[in-house]
């Protein structure tokens, strides 16, 4: 929707100017002039006493939507090393290729990293392009923003799928708006219409209160982010092989406006629980940081790792990167052990799907006994330590 002035009308009176709320009118000429703020809000048409401003309907160009085939995975890799989220979405590619009836694909971004091609064959892609260049050594928005557009209107890519992660949600959004299409964001579960073929793409709303399924029917392709640990990873079939292509990759000046001066890493342990198949998780039932000490000896124990609530981390009882939940890490383990937490439903969206849930908490009505498999009402400074004496026996 566009704004025009009709110039034989317009007196010069200048109230479009004063009242337009996005200042995208000034007069030229004793003419009314709408620049390029306008946002159609038509604020101008009302407020014109002679009627010299007039809403125009801007032709939509219609998407050729059978000129786009094929599922594409973004292979986020860093330093050389393919990112765990990249086996789950090809896993779940994999589903959805099939029931479209089109091929699997990846696209790899970096510097000398060719090699990995054949890692992402064997874990199911019909097809790898290849984007190799010093340039893509560290990623930058620009630089992978680029070439990624410019692979997707040469080859046109009906689903592109990128990982939820700190680098697939700052490039996600950059693509969809150079391609003109929507995205949806962290998405949990993503399904084929079997109707029209779409892809049905389903995130938690409203705070987790419920979940959404959004389609984007009328452009292409169609993005989602997914949430890392809630897809199941795809299996490796060792010498399998697929088709090469080697994108062309050139910069010009300006292409690029970021400039990557230094890498500084967190010095600590690091965290995996992505990977984790064994996660011992604290909640304020804990009652003071002291009790993560407990819950990592079981950890250590059963070779896990431990984790925490939101309102732990936001206690400061331990650090933001072992938080699971909504606006924390999504995981999918073998075994969770709920420690102390009450189960609010943001927790319960980042662990729903662990293949088993044990819950202890003295509150024998905790909302998180409803998706525990096994359940203790106790006091987990009694409880641990009795599991750990049996474990030891």
């Amino acid at each position: 929707m566009t704004m025009r002035v009709l110039k034989d009308k317009c007196k010069g009176c200048t109230k479009c100017v004063q009242n337009c709320p996005f200042g995208a009118i000034t007069m030229k000429n004793k003419i009314a002039d709408i620049g390029g703020a306008c946002t159609g809000c038509g604020v101008c048409v009302k407020i014109c006493p002679f009627g010299a401003i007039e809403k125009v309907e801007e032709e939509k160009k219609l998407v050729d939507l059978s000129a786009y085939k094929g599922v594409w995975v973004f292979a986020e890799q860093r330093q050389g090393k393919i990112m765990p989220v990249v086996i789950e979405l090809l896993g779940e590619g994999k589903k959805l290729a099939k029931e479209v009836g089109t091929e699997l694909c990846a696209v790899l971004c970096g510097n000398n990293v060719g090699k990995l091609a054949d890692k992402l064959f064997a874990y199911g892609a019909d097809k790898v392009y290849v984007a190799d260049h010093p340039e893509l050594e560290n990623y930058r928005t620009d630089a992978y923003g680029k070439v990624i557009f410019e692979a997707i209107s040469k080859y046109k890519p009906e689903i592109v799928l990128l990982g939820a992660t700190h680098i697939g949600r700052d490039l996600g959004p950059c693509l969809a708006v150079k391609c003109s299409t929507g995205l949806t964001a962290d998405c949990t579960k993503l399904e084929i219409d079997p109707e029209d073929k779409k892809i049905k793409q389903t995130r938690p709303a409203f705070g987790g209160n419920l979940m959404a399924t959004i389609v984007c029917p009328n452009n292409r392709p169609q993005m989602s982010t997914v949430r890392p640990g809630v897809m199941d990873k795809a299996v490796y079939e060792k010498g399998r092989k697929g088709q090469l292509v080697k994108l062309n990759v050139e910069f010009e000046k300006g292409d690029i406006r970021t400039k990557v001066v230094d890498v500084v890493k967190k010095v600590e342990n690091a965290v995996s629980l992505t990977d984790a198949d064994i996660i011992v998780s604290g909640g304020m039932g804990l009652g003071k940081s002291e009790g993560f000490k407990l819950l990592k000896q079981l950890a250590d124990k059963l070779g896990g790792t431990i984790a925490a609530s939101r309102a732990c981390v936001d206690a400061g009882w331990i650090d933001h990167s072992y938080q699971i939940g909504q606006t924390g890490t999504t995981v999918k383990p073998k075994i969770y052990f709920a420690c102390g937490i009450s189960g609010a439903i943001q927790h319960l969206a980042g662990m729903q799907n662990s293949d088993y849930i044990v819950a202890i908490n003295k509150n024998e009505n905790a909302p998180i006994f409803k998706v525990a498999d096994y359940g203790i009402v106790g006091d987990l400074y009694q409880a641990i330590p009795a599991i750990l004496e049996e474990l030891d026996k």
